[in-house]
């Protein structure tokens, strides 16, 4: 079966990445990092975050959005964001679904939510007054939801 990707479009926080990437080796779920991140790989909260796993991750770099999106297929792409009204329980996650979040301070950019709109998914929150959850958090929630699915 083809494994699940979780994609960090343009990361800003190393504990958040490095949360992420322990998920993603739990899982063996493949990490993929599109640049710029805004933090250096060698950083210590980063690997601090990994802690010893940084060597059961699969984690592929891609230089943009542009570059990354160019060599997926368009079925396998499931954008999450705060800026839809489809919870994430309803995407028809696919073995080999990239599973896309933006940057932590502005999400994805506007044109990709609006290129791809059908398929852009969000995680419902009931308090309007919070703003987003957090992404290594979002990220195991979405990502245990469709490793659920495709187990069925």
């Amino acid at each position: 079966m083809r494994p699940l990707h979780i994609v960090l479009v343009e990361p800003e926080i190393p504990p958040n990445t490095g949360s992420i990437a322990r998920l993603c080796g739990a899982t063996d779920t493949v990490l993929d990092l599109v640049h710029p991140l805004g933090f250096s790989v060698d950083d210590r909260h980063l690997k601090r975050a990994g802690l010893d796993y940084w060597d059961q991750v699969s984690i592929n770099h891609w230089p943009s959005l542009e570059a990354f999106l160019a060599e997926q297929d368009e079925n396998d792409l499931f954008f999450l964001t705060t800026k839809s009204d489809q919870a994430y329980t309803q995407a028809p996650f696919v073995p080999g679904a990239r599973l896309i979040f933006g940057k932590e301070t502005r999400g994805l950019p506007e044109e990709i939510l609006a290129l791809y709109h059908d398929r852009c998914y969000t995680v419902p929150m009931s308090n309007p007054k919070i703003r987003s959850l957090n992404l290594a958090m979002t990220s195991g929630i979405v990502l245990y939801e469709a490793l659920r699915q495709i187990s069925e």
